[in-house]
């Protein structure tokens, strides 16, 4: 079945992207990673990498048309047969989508280049609930970052697609945003099959049997979820900032058994669990610092301007950065004369470096103060890992932050001892 290519969705409130360019041809081979096309938007030309091997069979939108978010643009398939054609796109649709009320369709977004889909984490709004355009509709996370996504436009929520916990793909309708108060709000499950739409208000529900009272002093705990295979822990950002600022583990509630995803009341919740004895509690913060001796990143960025046509230092100190993490895409945002620029870095060359969208929650901050007076920071951890690079004498020193959840200790030793060496060896990220 043939790869569909659709048109991203590079910020929270973007309804179309202008097609700027396409690198490739029909008939063309691709292969995952191979830029296919740049797009642009209101705020950034992004370059939009292909998802799948093959080869491009059809394009249906062209340079210099603009296009909305989540239609088919182009086809990638398993044969060299080119179909060049101007057709109306397809657009990805729910089994039923008769059944939809009419107005705006939320899709869900693509919050990074690589994402196929996205978690839809909790919904802020209700069937039925009147809404703003600025509102926090609902909360998605990617295998990078758990994000607020925003309504887009005034209206109501006259359906609601899948639900909290389920994984939908980028581009597809997730909610309908109508004009006017419905008076069938529909919800509609991941198969197709409409569901009844919550009561309204003024129906009083059944009461329920009453619950066993808890004990003195205990939360009510909410049904066990099983422990997610790669370890993330789903949480809000309000969550994760309420819980870096009292100095809290997340960690403790999924040990303690409490479903996720977790939320501001549930602060409540793991403040309230019982202090752990017999074994020391995780830290919430880390802070590792490396002293170098010599600095050898100005010779070699020098040297990459000169022989490499690589200029930007800062695109250079993100690509050191993101090798050190070990993986094989990462999003760094590098701060630097009081101003911050978001870099995408593959695994591989340094000039496959490009500029990134900057909603796109980064990865790991790289603050750059080697031209400032400050010589030691210590300014707590955030909402992704921190490292900070600040003069020592003739070297460096860099300082790391992070939460407990963001890193392990022994991913943090990592991260630290690898940038180190590659800032005072930068070499070494080319062998």
């Amino acid at each position: 079945m043939p790869h569909e290519v659709i048109m991203p969705a590079l910020g929270m409130a973007q309804d179309t992207g202008l097609i700027v360019a396409w690198h490739k041809a029909p008939g063309d081979a691709v292969k995952t990673g191979d830029v296919l096309f740049e797009v642009e938007t209101d705020k950034a030309t992004m370059e939009v990498e292909a998802q799948a091997d093959g080869f491009l069979n059809q394009v249906r939108h062209h340079a210099g048309q603009d296009v909305p978010v989540g239609e088919v643009i182009a086809l990638i398939g398993s044969t060299a047969e080119a179909v060049e054609t101007g057709d109306a796109p397809v657009t990805a649709a729910p089994a039923d989508a008769t059944a939809l009320p009419a107005g705006h369709n939320v899709i869900m977004p693509a919050l990074g280049m690589a994402q196929d889909t996205g978690l839809i984490v909790a919904w802020h709004k209700a069937l039925g609930d009147a809404v703003r355009a600025s509102d926090i509709l609902f909360e998605v996370e990617t295998d990078k970052a758990t994000m607020e996504v925003e309504a887009g436009v005034d209206g109501f929520v006259a359906a609601l697609l899948a639900e909290a916990g389920e994984a939908a793909p980028v581009g597809e309708t997730i909610a309908v945003i109508s004009a006017k108060k419905p008076e069938n709000a529909v919800k509609v499950s991941r198969a197709g099959a409409p569901a009844p739409a919550a009561p309204p208000a003024s129906v009083q529900p059944a009461p329920k049997p009453e619950a066993k009272a808890a004990e003195p002093n205990t939360p009510a705990r909410k049904p066990s979820a099983p422990v997610r295979a790669d370890r993330r822990i789903l949480a809000s950002p309000k969550a994760r900032r309420l819980a870096l600022e009292q100095g809290l583990d997340l960690n403790r509630l999924v040990e303690a058994g409490y479903a996720q995803p977790y939320h501001a009341a549930d602060i409540d919740i793991l403040k309230s669990l019982p202090a752990e004895t017999g074994a020391t509690v995780q830290a919430a913060s880390r802070r590792l610092t490396a002293e170098l001796v010599t600095d050898g990143f100005a010779a070699f960025a020098d040297w990459a301007k000169k022989h490499a046509e690589l200029g930007d230092a800062s695109a250079l100190l993100a690509g050191l950065a993101a090798g050190s993490l070990a993986r094989d895409h990462a999003t760094i945002a590098v701060e630097s004369f009081g101003q911050s620029r978001c870099y995408s870095v593959p695994a591989g060359p340094l000039n496959g470096i490009t500029r990134a969208d900057p909603d796109i929650a980064a990865d790991l901050h790289l603050r750059d103060l080697r031209m400032s007076p400050i010589t030691c920071v210590a300014l707590g951890a955030e909402e992704a890992p921190v490292l900070t690079l600040t003069r020592s004498g003739a070297g460096l020193s860099i300082t790391l932050e992070c939460a407990s959840h963001h890193l392990t200790a022994a991913q943090a030793v990592a991260l630290v001892s690898e940038f180190a060496g590659r800032m005072e060896q930068p070499l070494r990220h080319l062998l």
